[in-house]
């Protein structure tokens, strides 16, 4: 694996906790790129435009990276073109920052061709307003005396821009075909239920449990970059369950909206289940549930949320009593599982049919015939039969999606009571 030193300047008005807390998230990152992280270094001062922390701290850095061999430097704050430069060439190491540390998390994970072209923008609207820069830089290195620099520069820019231009087309396409087909799923009377919430909460787990299968889940930050959608049985109703890409902090907003398309998922679900580690402190919790709900909300006004306190198991009940209402108005309909040990599994099946879109529930009678016992049979299939009684006719109990029970209608030709 490849040696990595972690770096942040911390803010003079920021606290302690949180700087550590985001130091941790950064170390989970690295692991999840494959790095092993050798050491760190941390800086409370104002950012210095030349390097981001000081010149002095810098060179602290150039002995550290000889001293235990690092092969690069990763830093938590965003580094603009020209301090990466300058790192580098004082540090002789490769510098890169968060960002580019999760694009190159997703680029590795990315297997689908849509999510290939969302890694693609990501890069490509992270690079765009770096161009100058770069173009500067490789000049200086590789091209002196080169054509003018600002025609390169801006032919350098031009060609970026098209080519973010030409990947969103064709994402609005593969995108048209995913909204057909989200349409249909809604018309055929599937409800939509999506998992959200911070990276590393447990979602993929959860989803497991949910749905009995085994999908691969490891102990790293963005392990589901592609969504996964399966079918899932809540008390009679069918529902389609997905599985979704994680939250982080800071996540900037041009690698949101290249994401955009993986989170409509999200948007255009009836529920969403917004996954919480409860095992955390509950400072934490509140950070990334306020986090998740500023990510969504302008998209979620309408959606019904149920906050998931998962690995409950790793609490007392005091514990977790604490934690969820300490946490009141950012945990709506709150409900606590473990999705390792199946604990509260079916108060939350409970709590996701409680808020599944209301279909209506009629009694209808069928003809006591060969027709009358496939129509129930379609019935069972498309709704929730809650009794039937056979005499003269067939006497259905039917809970259904109105164009459901309108088609039933016409089967029976007799009365149908509300």
């Amino acid at each position: 694996m490849k040696r990595a030193i972690l770096v942040k300047r911390n803010d003079p008005r920021s606290e302690d906790h949180d700087n550590e807390l985001r130091l941790r998230e950064l170390e989970e990152l690295a692991g999840s790129a494959g790095y092993t992280v050798v050491s760190e270094l941390t800086q409370t001062r104002h950012p210095d435009p030349k390097y981001q922390v000081g010149s002095g701290k810098v060179e602290e850095l150039a002995q550290l990276v000889q001293n235990v061999e690092a092969d690069k430097i990763i830093f938590y704050n965003q580094l603009s073109t020209m301090q990466v430069y300058n790192i580098s060439e004082i540090c002789r190491c490769e510098v890169i920052d968060k960002f580019q540390l999760i694009l190159e998390i997703f680029a590795s994970r990315a297997t689908t061709h849509r999510s290939k072209l969302q890694v693609e923008l990501a890069r490509l609207e992270y690079e765009l307003p770096k161009a100058r820069a770069i173009v500067s830089i490789l000049k200086k290195e590789e091209r002196p005396g080169f054509m003018g620099l600002g025609g390169y520069e801006d032919s350098y820019a031009q060609d970026v821009k098209n080519r973010i231009a030409r990947i969103k087309d064709e994402l609005r396409d593969v995108d048209r075909d995913r909204d057909s087909l989200r349409t249909f799923r809604h018309s055929k009377g599937f409800s939509l239920v999506a998992l959200a919430g911070y990276t590393n909460a447990g979602k993929s787990t959860l989803f497991n449990m949910l749905v009995d299968e085994s999908k691969t889940v490891r102990n790293m930050l963005f392990t589901t970059l592609v969504p996964t959608t399966r079918s899932l049985t809540v008390q009679g109703r069918e529902v389609l369950l997905t599985d979704t890409v994680g939250f982080i902090e800071d996540l900037p907003h041009w690698m949101v909206d290249a994401f955009r398309s993986t989170l409509n998922e999200i948007f255009f679900a009836d529920i969403v289940l917004l996954v919480v580690d409860s095992s955390e402190l509950v400072e934490t919790i509140h950070r990334k549930l306020s986090v998740s709900h500023e990510t969504m909300w302008e998209q979620l006004q309408e959606v019904e949320i149920i906050t998931v306190f998962n690995k409950a198991d790793l609490l007392t009940e005091e514990e977790l009593d604490d934690r969820m209402l300490n946490l009141g108005y950012l945990a709506p309909n709150p409900v606590a599982v473990s999705a390792k040990t199946g604990f509260g599994i079916d108060a939350l099946k409970q709590e996701i049919r409680r808020h599944l879109p209301e279909w209506d529930r009629v009694q209808l009678s069928l003809p006591l015939s060969e027709e009358g016992m496939s129509t129930l049979s379609w019935l069972f299939d498309e709704g929730v039969v809650h009794n039937v009684d056979y005499d003269d006719s067939i006497n259905i109990d039917l809970e259904a999606r109105e164009s459901i029970i309108s088609k039933a209608k016409s089967f029976t030709g007799k009365k149908v009571n509300q």
